[in-house]
This record gives C-alpha cells, sequence and structure tokens, in this order.
C-alpha cells in the first residue's frame, strides 16, 4: 500500500480542524487587496468632502437675489420685453347699478365670512404675515400705455422741468409706483418676498393696490390731457365695489411726487398714500390728506451708485472732505435754507458747496464728492424730504440733515439716529456753528455711523426682483402695522352717520420740528 501524498495529508489535517471547531483560514492576497482598496476609497471620500472646491449648488432664490437688477430704465427694458401689451379687455371693470350693489353686497357678505374664519382658525389673525393684495387689473393707458410713453421718450434729454431738472431722472427718482407693482404681479415662482402675496379675489385681500403711474402721467403728458386722464382713473378707481365698501381706506395710492394727482386727489383722501414726506406745511397737501396714521413714507431711488462693502473699505480712510453739497442752491418753501446755507458755508476749510443738477454729469460728480466726504449736507428741497438724503446713504456719507418738517421712510423700523445727524435749522444758521458742531463728533462715532450705513444702505435699494429688507419689503412690513387701525376705520365708516360729529379724522398730531440737542448726545 502506498503511502499519501504530503497535499493529501494537509488537506486532510484542514478537515480534521474545520469538524473540530478550530480552523482559522489564512489570509489570501485578493482579500488583502480588497481591504486596502475599500481602506484608500474611503480616505479619498473623507478628504473630497473635506475639500473647498466641493460647494453645494446654488439655489433659485440664492440666483435671483444675486443677480437682482437696482437700474429702473434695464429693469423696465426687461419687465416690458417680458410682459409686452396686453390686451385691452384683460381688465377688471366696474358694474353699473344696480348690479353694482348687488357685487358690493355680496362682496362685503364675502369679507366677512373670510375675516371671521381667519379670526378663528389663526391665532395671530389680524397681525400675521405675509399680506394678502388684490392688484387691480386697470386698463393698459393707467399703466402699462404709461411705461412705453417713458421708454420712447427716455431719450428726449432736452425735456426738462423749469427749475431745469431732468424730467426723465425725476420720474425714476419717484419710481417707486414700477418698483412694487412689477413685484406683486411677477410669477410667485421668481419672487423672494415673504411679507406679501397676491391674491387673485376681492374676499380675500387685506388690501387693495391701484396700479396707476400718477408721475410718468403727469410730467410726459400734455397738461389737459394729464388732467383728462387723472379724471378717467378717479372715476375708474372709485366705481370698484371694493372702494365703495370701504370708502377706499384699505387701498394703496402711490402718489409718490408731490405734484401726481393733484388735481384730483382731494377725492382720494381716504386712501394709502405712498409719499416722499408730509409737508404739514400746506405747501402741497391739503389740511387732512395725508397723515402717518393713514399714509406711508418711502424712500426716493437714490441718483448715485450703491458703494458698497469693497468701496466702504477703499473709500471711508481717504475721505478727505468734511462737508460735501452738491444740487440747487435756490428752492422755494422750506428749501430756502439751502441759499443761506450755501452763503454761511461757501469757503469754508473742508467744505464743498457745489451749486449743479441731477442729469449724468452731475450724477457723477455727486457720487464722486460724496465717496470723498465724511459728511454730506442734506437740507430741505422744495419739499421736506430729497433725494439727496438716500444718495449720501448709499455713498456711505453720513447724512447732516436739516429740514425740520421732514418726516423718514420706515421710522416705525428703522432707527435714523444711528446714520444720520439732525440739526434745526435755528442752530445750523448760527455763524460758524455748523462746522465746530461737526468737528466735535468723536472718531469713535464717526466709525461706528459708517458702519451703520453700510449696514442700512440695502433698504433702500429698490431692485427687481424685490429684495428681502428691501424698500419694497419694508413696505409690506409697515403696512402689516397699519392693518388692523385700517378695519377699524372700514367698519365704523359703514355704521355711523355721514356728516355725524363723531367720525374719526385722526388729523390731531404734534408738530415736527427738529431739536438737536435732544437727538445729539
Amino acid at each position: 500500500m502506498s503511502r499519501p501524498s504530503s497535499s493529501a495529508i494537509k488537506s486532510q489535517k484542514a478537515v480534521n480542524e474545520r469538524m473540530a471547531g478550530r480552523y482559522i483560514p489564512r489570509p489570501k492576497s485578493r482579500i488583502t487587496l480588497f481591504a486596502l482598496s475599500l481602506l484608500a476609497f474611503s480616505l479619498f471620500l473623507f478628504l473630497f468632502s473635506l475639500s473647498p472646491l466641493r460647494a453645494p449648488s446654488p439655489s433659485p432664490s440664492d440666483l435671483r437675489l444675486a443677480t437682482a437688477e437696482t437700474s429702473f430704465v434695464t429693469s423696465l427694458d426687461r419687465f416690458l420685453a417680458r410682459t409686452g401689451k396686453p390686451p385691452s379687455s384683460d381688465y377688471d371693470t366696474a358694474p353699473d347699478s344696480p348690479e353694482g350693489d348687488r357685487q358690493l353686497k355680496n362682496l362685503d357678505d364675502a369679507i366677512h365670512h373670510s375675516e371671521m374664519d381667519k379670526l378663528h382658525s389663526d391665532p395671530y389673525y389680524p397681525l400675521s404675515l405675509p399680506l394678502r393684495v388684490y392688484v387691480y387689473n386697470m386698463p393698459p393707458k393707467f399703466t402699462h400705455d404709461l411705461l412705453w410713453l417713458f421708454k420712447h421718450t427716455y431719450r428726449d434729454t432736452s425735456n426738462l422741468t423749469s427749475n431745469g431738472s431732468p424730467v426723465h431722472r425725476l420720474i425714476e427718482q419717484h419710481s417707486i409706483d414700477y418698483w412694487l407693482w412689477a413685484d406683486l404681479i411677477a410669477p410667485e415662482s421668481e419672487r423672494l418676498l415673504k411679507s406679501v402675496v397676491r391674491v387673485h379675489r376681492q374676499e380675500d385681500a387685506d388690501l387693495f393696490y391701484i396700479p396707476f403711474f400718477t408721475t410718468i402721467s403727469f410730467f410726459l403728458m400734455e397738461k389737459q390731457q394729464c388732467k383728462a386722464l387723472y379724471r378717467e382713473a378717479l372715476k375708474w378707481i372709485t366705481d370698484q365695489p371694493a372702494w365703495k365698501r370701504s370708502g377706499g381706506r384699505d387701498h394703496i395710492l402711490p402718489v409718490h411726487h408731490p405734484w401726481s394727482f393733484k388735481s384730483v386727489r382731494r377725492y382720494v383722501k381716504n386712501a394709502i398714500w405712498l409719499l416722499p414726506d408730509m409737508d404739514s406745511t400746506g405747501n402741497w397737501y391739503k389740511p387732512g390728506q395725508v397723515f402717518l396714521e393713514k399714509d406711508l413714507i418711502l424712500p426716493y431711488v437714490s441718483n448715485v451708485d450703491l458703494c458698497d462693502a469693497r468701496c466702504l473699505s477703499q473709500t471711508n480712510k481717504k475721505r478727505s472732505t468734511l462737508l460735501f453739497f452738491r444740487g440747487r442752491l435756490k428752492r422755494n418753501a422750506g428749501g430756502k435754507i439751502r441759499s443761506k446755507l450755501g452763503a454761511e458755508l461757501s469757503g469754508a476749510d473742508g467744505v464743498v458747496i457745489v451749486e449743479g443738477t441731477a442729469g449724468e454729469g452731475g450724477k457723477e460728480a455727486a457720487q464722486i464728492g460724496m465717496r470723498k466726504s465724511v459728511f454730506c449736507l442734506s437740507p430741505a428741497g422744495d419739499t421736506p424730504s430729497s433725494a439727496r438724503l438716500f444718495d449720501a446713504i448709499v455713498s456711505g456719507c453720513i447724512p447732516v440733515i436739516v429740514s425740520d418738517e421732514l418726516e423718514l421712510p420706515f421710522e416705525g423700523i428703522l432707527d435714523y439716529r444711528k446714520i444720520a445727524l439732525f440739526v434745526s435749522s435755528s442752530d445750523a444758521l448760527k455763524p460758524g456753528w455748523l462746522l465746530e458742531y461737526l468737528k466735535g463728533i468723536r472718531p469713535a462715532q464717526i466709525q461706528e455711523m459708517q458702519q451703520n450705513l453700510a449696514k442700512y444702505s440695502r433698504h433702500f435699494l429698490y431692485s427687481s426682483p424685490a429684495r428681502p429688507l428691501g424698500p419694497e419689503d419694508l413696505v409690506w412690513k409697515m403696512m402689516a402695522g397699519k392693518l388692523v387701525n385700517i378695519k377699524l376705520h372700514i367698519r365704523r365708516s359703514q355704521r355711523v352717520v355721514e356728516g355725524s360729529r363723531s367720525r374719526c379724522t385722526c388729523e390731531c398730531r404734534p408738530s415736527n420740528v427738529t431739536n438737536t440737542a435732544s437727538i445729539v448726545s
């Protein structure tokens, strides 16, 4: 009998060990290679996750935020290219009586049921956001046609006001009606704001927006033609059932230029006016037409470009001019202080006072001057307000406000003492007082205010799409604060007898006079 081979002996031994539970497999070269490969792959994934090159893809909202357009002309071109001219029949109509009376009754009942549902289902009603706004579809002659009129005449540089200011530049300054409307009617998927939504049923609305371009029509239409259009718009608006129900108290009307809608606006004084200021002197608005409880102050669209964070870091250390002003020195009403300040400050060391207009050359000169200056003088114009204040803010130049009747945008949200100096007219005109005052401001306070200007500038930059915490957003946040009071006065007006002595007018308010000492420490 032959002896078994050595390999057979080893195989039998392995079988015996396995059966005895003592078998331990020997490492194989393929298993070792697989384990090392797995370890290397895991290490690669870990290092790749730490790599700065691996960034999350930007969301559509981030992209829209980054590409928001702040130029009125450019934004308008895009808007008109996208929307074109709507069909002449695609707008709301005002029904004739008695159909109008039935619609008014039905709307009132529907609004009542909607409000009761919200009261019982929403624990924060009526304080909760977003605001629900119904945007009227007015005939194109009140909206799109006027935008096209601006576009087609924009290059007509000879079109000036009586005081020499370019008409189209004035329209841009007061173009708040465009920015708000363009955002409200944009597709919801393209919007960024969460404070307001557009609703398509009137019974769902908290407020009603009237998209009539009152400033464009005033400046670009012949006088009698403009007045006729104003009368047509007035009839169209006041014939709407929702207007009749509330007397216009829940309707928003942009009249941002003080001459806008002037010939007929006494008939819509209950509406919420979007204004540049109040001017309680009576030069521009009649007593009882405007007051803070009802209306809203909006900033002008700035004439100059934003000085962003990089720009500010480069300019703040190089601001060699103490006080800068460029604009018209001869104005009316409260603006007469300009010529007096010019005479007082002209030629002083560290002060630049220049007569100028708002044209293209004026824009460049003002922008350069503001970015070289620590303080920018902001006196009253023909009205208490001026675009110069907002030019200074976006330029990182601390505004020195000399306007005793001025009301400020969004003051229920923003504290202007953090970014501006308020000086009474009587103090500003004392010989040598203003320059001594400015030179006494501590460098630490100046630096702090400059840092605040960098943070505040976003609140004054209109854009498309409208950006969170921009002026459009703050409009709706301020409106939300008015809503309960609006509903109060609508309901009182529906039950109080017309002409009753108990009718609330809300016209009692303290005078607005700047007190330098109480503001500056």
